[in-house]
């Protein structure tokens, strides 16, 4: 096919397709005056810039920043969950009905995108946000909470991180991956029907999960380590083991987790964030308009001099992981205001690009499907109360890799 050829059949398909983004971020202000989800704005994912990328549905995190762990911290945590949890609803419910709906099931889903509205699905990013008490998963599962990523930046009572945090005085392992604490928190995710989200945690806590869970796990924003060597990334035997569990990596469109920087870009962005004032994620998020206008302008200056990541880039990663555990096992899931945002997939209004590129690469409509949406809704399928581990789920599984082999 010509790029023209392309251009065309990717356009022609694009809307015939659910899409899914399995990872989206928002600040404590959505869904106000402020962050108003409804006005097309600076927000890399609101409801217009949904409409025209053509994307149907997306997780929104309701993410909770991990901090000492004290009974004090415990509560805070709580309640930080709750603005997010409340930001969510209120979009869906007193401000936007019209236009989107909270999706509880995937057949939910697919009621609501027949409807012709987007669907709003909720995950909560960090497990801290339940701190030491399990019965807040059934909460959360109703308030709409449909997977959890186990860990954040640091430890928790969970589990062990990728990123262990030294301002959190975390040592390299604390539990050697999911704590007793954690394995009871998997087997209750499992019974209430919350799929297990092993972006963010360290090896062994991802090993851990896909071992334990009698569902499908997934990694809602991640990417193949043998490409970009950063440790939120998912090696050769956490993706087998993925395979062998069922579950689905959705990959990332965070320039970092797709190609590493050069050192000297590398410094360069350190020194002009220090010299700004906002070193820690915690502090970027904050920025105020003006602030963000100025970083984006000196991240751009600095790409210039040493180009990122773009939308080729993400494509190597589906290629490189469809080739190693099966076109039934990778999704979308961009971590749009977390970070997220390349060239060529910038923002929610890119979308059709995603589709595009995998036309680009060979794909069949039917595998495009699969990518884009139809894998992660096997996943939510498979991952109701009382499903996980039967018999007939395993057999499926089995028949699946052995097809992929």
């Amino acid at each position: 096919m010509t790029e023209e050829e392309i251009v065309a059949h990717a356009t022609e398909l694009h809307p015939t397709i659910l899409t899914i983004d399995t990872h989206v971020d928002i600040p404590a202000n959505f869904a106000t005056e402020e962050s108003d989800p409804g006005v097309r704005g600076e927000r890399k994912v609101d409801l217009p810039k949904m409409r025209e990328g053509g994307l149907d549905a997306a997780f929104f995190a309701a993410y909770v920043s991990q901090t000492e762990r004290t009974s004090e911290n415990y509560e805070q945590v709580k309640a930080d969950a709750m603005v997010k949890f409340d930001a969510i609803h209120r979009m869906a419910e007193p401000m936007y009905p019209d236009q989107i709906e909270i999706a509880h099931s995937a057949d939910d889903l697919e009621r609501i995108h027949n409807y012709g509205k987007l669907a709003a699905c909720i995950g909560i990013e960090n497990g801290y946000a339940i701190a030491d008490d399990i019965s807040l998963l059934e909460t959360y599962h109703d308030l709409g909470a449909r997977y959890i990523t186990l860990t954040h930046d640091g430890h928790n009572d969970i589990g062990d991180s990728a990123t262990p945090r030294e301002r959190l005085r975390d040592e390299e392992a604390e539990h050697g991956g999911l704590s007793d604490f954690g394995k009871e928190v998997v087997a209750e995710m499992n019974r209430v029907g919350m799929m297990v989200d092993i972006s963010h945690v360290a090896k062994s806590t991802m090993l851990d999960a896909a071992r334990l869970s009698r569902a499908p796990i997934i990694a809602s924003h991640s990417s193949a380590k043998a490409l970009a060597d950063h440790p939120r990334n998912l090696d050769d035997e956490q993706l087998l083991a993925l395979r062998e569990n069922g579950g689905v990596i959705h990959v990332v469109a965070l320039g970092g987790f797709l190609m590493a920087d050069p050192p000297e870009k590398t410094a360069a962005i350190e020194a002009m964030r220090e010299e700004m004032g906002v070193t820690t994620r915690e502090a970027r998020r904050a920025m105020d308009p003006e602030q963000r206008q100025e970083y984006s302008r000196r991240m751009a200056e600095l790409d210039e001099t040493w180009p990122p990541a773009d939308i080729q880039t993400w494509g190597d990663h589906v290629d490189y992981i469809v080739d190693l555990i099966g076109i039934d096992h990778v999704g979308v899931g961009t971590d749009f205001d977390g970070g997220g945002g390349i060239r060529g997939f910038n923002d929610a209004s890119e979308s059709l690009n995603v589709t595009i590129e995998l036309v680009r690469h060979g794909y069949t409509e039917e595998e495009i499907a699969k990518i884009w949406g139809g894998n992660f809704m096997r996943v939510w399928r498979e991952k109701t109360p009382g499903s996980g581990g039967t018999e007939e789920h395993r057999t499926v599984n089995k028949e699946r890799r052995t097809s992929n082999a």
